[in-house]
């Protein structure tokens, strides 16, 4: 007798609040040129959240509650 296959149900993440201005990102791409992919507003408000977190994630190792432009910019 086979074994059923268990159903493995992977929960994807909540989707994060939009922090970009979609009608923006959207005409700068188009100011260069080029066209916006359904996705793009999503990958990028990932990416932006990412910064984000490493950035206050910064600025909490330095003892501040501050976040400040060099804590988004250095690498």
């Amino acid at each position: 007798m086979a074994k059923a296959k268990k159903k493995t149900t992977k929960k994807k993440a909540a989707p994060k609040e939009v922090v970009l201005v979609g009608s923006k990102v959207k005409a700068a791409i188009k100011e260069a040129g080029c066209n916006t992919g359904g996705d793009v507003i999503e990958a990028l408000n990932e990416y932006v959240h990412w910064l984000l977190a490493q950035a206050t994630s910064r600025a909490a190792n330095n003892g501040r509650k501050t976040v400040r432009g060099h804590d988004i910019m250095s690498m």
